[in-house]
């Protein structure tokens, strides 16, 4: 479903922001990582991931208003019609259920090996993502 933007900046504004977003995103994972703060790294990570995802939707004019939303739509228009890969695609999935089990469940504890593997990851997805808007 598609609603009308919701926010009072143009749209190549809001690109720019999101997609600077995720790259301080990224620098704020590493940053955390370096201090052994793992479990805030994968949050960051995410979000990185996020901001590079609603940004590729808001350049094609889809709009959600919710975490789960947005992944949905990315797989819709994106995954679905293979502008994504599914194996690339994972990473952002992958990273939505570990951000959400790390904000939220008990004991819950990442290692550096992990946040490592996710950190390849995300850089890769954000560039990726960051081409397909760009083309």
């Amino acid at each position: 479903m598609e609603e009308q933007n919701p926010d009072p900046y143009s749209k190549e504004d809001l690109l720019k922001y999101r997609i600077k977003r995720a790259r301080e995103s990224l620098e704020e994972a590493h940053l955390l990582a370096d201090a052994q703060h793992y479990n805030a790294s994968i949050n960051r990570l995410y979000y990185g991931c996020y901001y590079i995802v609603t940004s590729l939707l808001l350049k094609h004019n889809i709009y959600s208003s919710t975490h789960s939303g947005v992944r949905n739509q990315f797989g819709l228009h994106f995954v679905k019609t293979h502008f994504v890969s599914k194996e690339n695609a994972t990473t952002f999935s992958f990273l939505f259920d570990q951000r959400h089990k790390s904000d939220y469940d008990d004991f819950v504890v990442f290692t550096k090996s992990e946040v490592s593997d996710l950190n390849n990851r995300a850089n890769l997805f954000i560039k990726q993502i960051e081409q397909l808007i760009n083309s």
